[in-house]
């Protein structure tokens, strides 16, 4: 059976805002049967040689389905989507629209957002490499409103791998809520993906397994 590498215990700040959230929330769309093994982050265990053999990184998620061990977010669902066959077009165009706005969320949408919630909580906020930092998520961000006018999803007409991986990324704790407040169409479209049964009972059994350090 696919297991997930996931948290069982974190730190406080970081309860419910995780990055194996998305790999759950996808298996849960998908229908996929799992285990989670469940790691102790105070507790070191992502530092364990065992561990480090699956990721040198030291972090999670990781996925080994039997014995293909896939690590970081977007490759996981990606790889998940393959083989299930679900949340991914099956047309090589919509397939390309998929891997094309799940980049997007990790790479031109996460990176500011992220190292501006980073910036601030170590002593930054107020700095101009900050105010830089800030003035750079929001364009991010009023970009993606316009893309979202007239649109129920990110890459396609169906809910895709793309939208879980968007979906976290800006609801997440790393981003600061005042960037999405002028953007309605944002708003709108979390709104609708985050109120998917699936993500529901996702987050809901995340909570009542995970514990806060």
């Amino acid at each position: 059976m696919l297991k997930i590498y996931g948290f069982s215990r974190v730190n406080k700040m970081a309860r419910g805002n995780t990055r194996d959230l998305r790999v759950l929330w996808a298996l849960e769309e998908m229908g996929l049967p799992y285990e989670i093994v469940g790691m102790d982050h105070p507790n070191h265990d992502l530092d364990r040689d065992e561990f480090r053999a699956k990721n040198l990184f030291g972090q999670l998620p990781v996925i080994d389905d039997n014995g293909v061990v896939v690590t970081e977010s977007g490759a996981i669902l990606l790889y998940l989507a393959r083989k299930s066959g679900k949340l991914m077009p099956h047309d090589l165009a919509g397939e390309a629209q998929v891997l094309r706005w799940s980049i997007a969320a990790l790479n031109s949408v996460e990176v500011p957002v992220l190292a501006t919630w980073f910036v601030g909580i170590t002593g930054g906020k107020g700095t101009k490499p900050h105010d830089a930092l800030q003035q750079w998520s929001d364009m991010r961000v009023k970009q993606l409103d316009g893309w979202l006018e007239d649109r129920t999803f990110v890459a396609t007409d169906e809910f895709t791998v793309a939208d879980i991986l968007m979906t976290h990324v800006l609801s997440a704790g790393s981003t600061d809520p005042s960037i999405l407040k002028p953007y309605t169409h944002v708003r709108s479209y979390l709104a609708r993906c985050m109120d998917r049964p699936a993500w529901k009972k996702t987050i809901d059994a995340y909570n009542e397994r995970v514990e806060a350090a």
